[in-house]
């Protein structure tokens, strides 16, 4: 076993049952999720590349595209451009391993399926989940930390509630998130991010994207 197997079984073993316990409701698998038409245009989007540049004959594009308009789920999707672009440049991740990072920075974000539940596990290395653009299993996602002098932080659209489970052990948090324009709370059906287990001699940070600048207007 490597060091870091190792020392994130060590770190995990904090928090009794570890990130492998009881986790709360299961939703539908990553591959069940309903694929929407900006998930397809994405796909068709590589496909087209794909037939540009050689990679792809016509009669193969041709079928590739007809299976991605008919695609309902993302399961229908993953499929057709797995061959053409490498793993970190596919439309969408899904990748339910946890996050795990000892003495280096461990980012994920973009277009990945995010589990009802999160384990990460940092010993002395910064954490960096972008959920913006992100597919939500459930929309009460529980974030199971084991961190020891590392730093988690989260970016999340805004108007998603960030909260403390009761029996956290988390002594710095900072919730910088932002309410939408003109919103005075939260929605009733707001997505939550629930940040479980522990936190020692490190902090999780939680806040929202920068918002794009305005434009200047320019006389005539």
């Amino acid at each position: 076993m490597s060091f870091e197997s190792r020392a994130s079984n060590f770190i995990s073993a904090f928090l009794g049952s570890g990130p492998s316990g009881a986790a709360g409701p299961a939703g539908p698998s990553p591959s069940e999720l309903r694929a929407s038409d900006a998930d397809r245009e994405q796909v068709i989007g590589i496909l087209r590349d794909a037939l540009t540049d050689g990679r792809l004959s016509l009669t193969e594009h041709e079928e590739r595209v007809e299976r991605a308009y008919a695609a309902r789920t993302l399961g229908d999707l993953v499929g057709l451009t797995v061959d053409l672009v490498p793993p970190e440049r596919q439309p969408f991740l899904m990748d339910g391993r946890p996050v795990v990072a000892l003495f280096r920075t461990e980012n994920r974000g973009g277009r990945w399926v995010v589990p009802s539940e999160v384990p990460v596990t940092s010993l002395g290395g910064r954490v960096t989940m972008d959920l913006c653009e992100a597919l939500l299993q459930s929309r009460h996602v529980v974030v199971r930390l084991a961190v020891m002098a590392g730093t988690v932080t989260l970016v999340v659209p805004e108007g998603v509630r960030v909260v403390s489970a009761p029996d956290a052990r988390i002594k710095t948090f900072q919730d910088e998130v932002r309410l939408p324009p003109g919103a005075t709370g939260h929605a009733p059906d707001a997505p939550v991010i629930e940040l479980a287990g522990f936190v020692y001699g490190g902090k999780v940070v939680a806040r929202s994207p920068k918002r794009p600048k305005k434009g200047l207007f320019r006389r005539s």
